[in-house]
């Protein structure tokens, strides 16, 4: 029997308690380790010695991607520099790389909580978890692969990419888990197809992490491979890496882990919580967190959480998939819209493959255009065409508010990707 890497706390009680003693600890620990985090809670009238419930939270002020830049290279740092033993960093797609510095409690809290996922998954020492996700300053790679050996069962450090070294480790290896983003997935499932390799593998489930996965991609996955869970795991450079949730096996929400971070649901503009339910972004708040503790970092990414308790019966709350972020919304002819707003549409509609690709331009008349590419599923008749294409840009329509033009495409047409699919083409900002 493999020892349990699920919280002490057995009751919803129990769990808030943690919480205000760990909330207390952080705020004190930050104040007294940060001089960034010491002017902000000044500027705000807040003291560590004024922290006593959860409900003081909402007095303590907000941190930003913005902060973590500014304070370029050891943003945040709340420990002397002799307490840090690794550090990662984000992808700096959209300015300076974000660096966290991790203590080695950081390392060995991250290590416990991952290997939480492995469980939550319901894994055995038996699996053999093929880790197809990159390896280096990226949070990823070591992330799976420590809280895979923590937890007991084989790792297989394969790394992204190489779909011929990808097939030959299943087949060899008999793996019987598989880690990598959804498109990655669905481009492994459709290469063992091509190859006529799947009653030679033992692939039985499939962890995602890195991009939003629509239901449509998990359909055709399960199809072409027959895995018997795929599971969504989230997780952000800045909260240590991936790991820190994870959907179980009635597949009803993500349970995340409360005991490691406080998440707050607010609305984006007024910053005020939404009702339970109600989708909203993100802001966490660290418990346990040494190196570069987050007191209601702002995510930008969007969800929701799920009211009630789970069927699994775990006390740890859940949220929603991520929507997607706040900054990543399209403003179409005064419309916002979210990419995983078109994805659940589309999940909705059949006679279509899981990838789809949306295209915004702006004509000669001055006026906003969207064009929805959109793969044909593999069995589909062409002679319906017109039917298809009139049927998603009315559900569209009736669902998002907006008009498209749908162009569908042969299967296959648009481009697989082992790391994130980019879905979204503004070519707006060039006219």
């Amino acid at each position: 029997m493999l020892k349990t890497f699920m919280p002490e706390m057995k009751t919803g009680e129990e769990l808030r308690d943690h919480q205000v003693k760990r909330l207390k600890w952080t705020v004190a620990h930050a104040y007294n380790g940060s001089p960034t985090y010491k002017e902000k809670m000044d500027d705000a009238g807040v003291k560590p010695g004024g922290i006593h419930s959860l409900d003081d939270l909402k007095r303590l002020p907000f941190t930003t991607s913005a902060d973590l830049q500014e304070g370029y290279p050891f943003p945040l740092l709340s420990v002397p520099f002799d307490k840090v033993v690794r550090i990662h960093a984000s992808s700096g797609t959209t300015g300076k790389r974000k660096v966290l510095c991790y203590t080695q409690k950081d390392i060995d809290d991250w290590t416990r909580f991952f290997a939480r996922c492995y469980e939550m998954a319901q894994l055995s020492a038996e699996d053999r978890v093929q880790i197809a996700v990159g390896y280096g300053i990226w949070t990823a790679g070591i992330s799976f692969q420590m809280g895979c050996e923590a937890f007991g069962a084989m790792a297989i450090p394969a790394g992204p990419g190489n779909l011929d070294m990808q097939c030959q480790f299943l087949m060899d290896f008999q793996s019987t888990v598989m880690c990598c983003t959804a498109s990655m997935g669905l481009l492994m499932a459709e290469e063992v197809n091509r190859r006529g390799i799947r009653d030679k593998i033992n692939l039985k489930k499939m962890i995602f992490g890195s991009e939003r996965s629509s239901d449509a991609m998990k359909n055709r996955i399960r199809d072409l491979l027959g895995v018997e869970h795929m599971f969504d795991i989230p997780g952000m450079t800045e909260l240590y890496g991936p790991g820190t949730g994870l959907d179980c096996i009635y597949h009803t929400g993500i349970h995340y882990w409360a005991d490691y971070y406080i998440l707050e649901i607010l609305d984006p503009d007024t910053l005020d919580p939404v009702p339970e339910g109600e989708t909203g972004e993100m802001v966490v708040t660290t418990l346990e967190k040494e190196g570069v503790p987050l007191i209601r970092y702002r995510t930008r990414d969007l969800t929701k959480m799920i009211p009630g308790q789970c069927p699994c019966g775990s006390i740890l709350p859940r949220h929603d998939r991520i929507l997607g972020r706040s900054d990543d919304m399209i403003i179409f002819r005064a419309v916002n819209i979210y990419p995983g707003q078109v994805d659940h549409v589309l999940s909705g509609v059949k006679g279509i493959g899981s990838e789809y690709q949306i295209i915004l331009d702006r004509k000669e008349d001055g006026r906003d255009y969207m064009t929805l590419k959109v793969e044909q599923d593999q069995s589909f008749d062409q002679g319906n065409a017109s039917a298809l294409s009139r049927k998603i840009a009315g559900e569209i329509k009736k669902q998002i508010m907006v008009s498209v033009d749908v162009e569908l495409v042969e299967y296959g047409f648009l481009p697989r990707s082992e790391r994130k699919s980019k879905r979204v083409f503004d070519n707006r900002d060039n006219c």
